[in-house]
């Protein structure tokens, strides 16, 4: 799949284009098709098609912000599950140190998953990090609290580990769900409409084509935004592995 920036640039020509070829048409036809009546149908027209695009972008952008937020989220919940769980294990007792081992492992395996040096290498879904999580249950699983302290730690170490896998799970059926490209073809499509009546009418000067060609750059702008929106953690605008990170420094202290 081709990654935002040349779809965005895609969308830029494909726009460029319309606009370019309404200003090309412009000059040529007959005196009585350009008469104020034809001109105003055009502007009205257009208006509409004008309003529903800036409606839908600004819907498309809103949504994609606020997917974009929530695996932010899950991203911080999840480092925060994790040095819940490894303080529970810690006050547990030297019995809950393998598991301890275990869940810095998977730490740091995830931490790779999610923020690869290369956005190639992300894997959301990596069965053999989610089997280091289910080593992590395991070893609990094999401890045996004598007391109700040590009840309540497991009781709690169990929740968290239970949450941390939930929050994987989240991840990866989240994975890959976006804005249909067929929808967001038809998008394009009414921006390169709009941009071809905005150029056929257009005066034939400098102003008038560095303000076109800006305003194409803006709405392209604005479809790459939302494709990068899409990709959390292989974008230009992707979410911050600091929290996992920190996470994993204090693990290892």
């Amino acid at each position: 799949m081709l990654n935002p920036p040349i779809i965005g640039f895609i969308v830029f020509a494909v726009i460029l284009a319309g606009a370019v070829a309404g200003w090309s048409v412009g000059p040529h036809p007959p005196s009585h098709h350009l008469t104020d009546e034809t001109k105003s149908l055009v502007s009205v027209s257009m208006a509409v098609v004008a309003t529903v695009s800036a409606l839908v972008l600004g819907l498309l952008i809103s949504n994609a912000n606020a997917s974009f937020i929530a695996r932010s989220g899950e991203v911080t919940a999840l480092s925060a599950d994790i040095l819940r769980l490894d303080q529970m294990l810690r006050l547990y007792g030297p019995e809950a140190d393998p598991a301890r081992e275990a869940l810095q492992r998977y730490a740091e395996r995830k931490t790779a998953d999610l923020f690869p040096e290369s956005s190639d290498d992300i894997r959301v879904d990596n069965r053999s990090t989610y089997e280091l999580l289910q080593r992590v249950e395991d070893l609990l699983l094999g401890l045996q609290p004598t007391d109700p302290r040590r009840q309540w730690y497991m009781g709690q170490a169990m929740t968290l580990a239970a949450k941390i896998g939930d929050t994987r799970w989240l991840l990866a059926q989240q994975s890959g769900q976006g804005t249909p490209k067929a929808f967001l073809g038809l998008v394009v499509f009414w921006l390169t409409l709009l941009f071809a009546s905005f150029g056929l009418f257009a005066p034939h000067n400098v102003i008038s084509a560095l303000a076109l060609a800006l305003c194409v750059v803006a709405v392209s702008g604005a479809v790459e935004m939302i494709l990068e929106f899409e990709q959390p953690f292989g974008g230009l605008l992707h979410i911050s592995s600091l929290p996992m990170r920190q996470a994993i420094n204090a693990l290892a202290n």
